[in-house]
């Protein structure tokens, strides 16, 4: 039976990337494998209906095998006005629609990258860590006030929301688990280091725990990014890191991300860039992370290892055939890109 994907491009290079990737899954797939629909999100979908995600959209996410997400967002929906919509309220949305409380965002250091980045290559090289990342708690989706001269948001987390993201973190580990927060300052941090304790003392203890406060793990990841294996953190902690992490790969433009609910729900499958409305419309996204991301979905979205599994060995050999698109220091096109790639699926 053929599996049902959602596709929303978003804004900027959004539909750029999407284009493409569409075109890999269906030759890794096979014919009829996989039906896609496609709907308007984030910046698109307030020009036209005023919300980034309408209820219809939502509802077909939610009847979804999974979810493939572009970017949104741009300088024409900026705004400081907390009555008019903003393209990234679509995300929280939809992340609340389906329950996706894990963000996972593995970076790798590929070998014929890693002069791309900024670090030397013998400090990032073999680096190789996933981010598991709280998603649906914390300050983010936290109470919120604004008047003329204060505003608040508030940071909450429950003993059950970090129990749960703490034993995704625990289940996707080999041999460690770095917990970060900030439990010096925090009452948040503090709940979560005695529950993440808590639940490794009864349920893995063949796995080794670290906590970690956030502002070492910044330095960290820097500084010896070998040493992570699994980073367990918070909402707003885990968006940063994951974005630094970013540069261990030698871009942003590689960084993959999988966000999950229960399992049989839906998940939300998405690359970790933004909608860079500086290129948008000309030609130079770089695909990889979008690629990446469908490979995340057909692993962790469709049980499909074997077809993930061609799709990141078809990005990595292209890039050892020396595939580099303008962020990675080349001058490859998008076409170019999804070409190179292609053929080596």
């Amino acid at each position: 039976m053929s599996r049902r994907i959602v596709l929303l491009p978003g804004d900027g290079i959004g539909p750029e990337v999407m284009a493409p990737t569409v075109e890999l899954l269906e030759a890794v797939a096979g014919a009829g494998a996989l039906t896609f629909e496609e709907h308007l999100f984030g910046g698109s979908a307030i020009d036209a209906y005023g919300t980034p995600l309408t209820d219809e959209t939502l509802a077909a996410c939610k009847a979804a095998d999974a979810v493939l997400l572009g970017a949104v967002g741009g300088p024409r929906w900026d705004t400081t006005d907390p009555a008019r919509p903003r393209p990234e309220q679509g995300l929280l949305g939809l992340r609340k629609g389906l329950g996706l409380f894990a963000n996972l965002r593995p970076v790798r250091a590929l070998d014929p990258l890693c002069d791309a980045s900024p670090l030397k290559r013998e400090r990032i090289e073999r680096t190789n860590l996933l981010v598991v990342r709280e998603l649906t708690g914390g300050i983010y989706f936290g109470a919120k006030s604004r008047t003329a001269e204060r505003a608040t948001d508030e940071c909450a987390y429950t003993r059950v929301e970090v129990e749960r993201i703490a034993r995704v973190a625990f289940r996707a580990a080999r041999s460690r688990v770095t917990s970060v927060d900030k439990a010096n300052v925090l009452e948040t941090s503090r709940l979560w280091r005695e529950v993440v304790r808590e639940l490794h003392l009864r349920e893995f203890p063949n796995i080794e725990l670290e906590h970690m406060l956030v502002d070492r793990a910044a330095m960290q990841l820097i500084a010896a990014p070998r040493h992570f294996e699994v980073i367990l953190t918070e909402n707003m902690f885990g968006d940063i890191l994951s974005d630094e992490a970013a540069m261990l790969s030698g871009s942003i433009g590689m960084l993959p991300s999988a966000s999950l609910g229960e399992p049989g729900a839906p998940g939300v499958f998405e690359p970790v860039h933004g909608s860079a409305p500086d290129i948008a419309g000309s030609g130079r996204a770089n695909p990889l992370a979008m690629f990446l991301s469908a490979a995340l979905m057909l692993r962790h979205g469709l049980g499909w290892e074997e077809q993930a599994a061609a799709v990141e060995s078809a990005v990595d050999r292209a890039l050892s055939d020396g595939l580099r698109t303008a962020d990675l220091g080349g001058s490859a096109t998008t076409a170019e890109a999804a070409r190179a790639v292609l053929g080596n699926l």
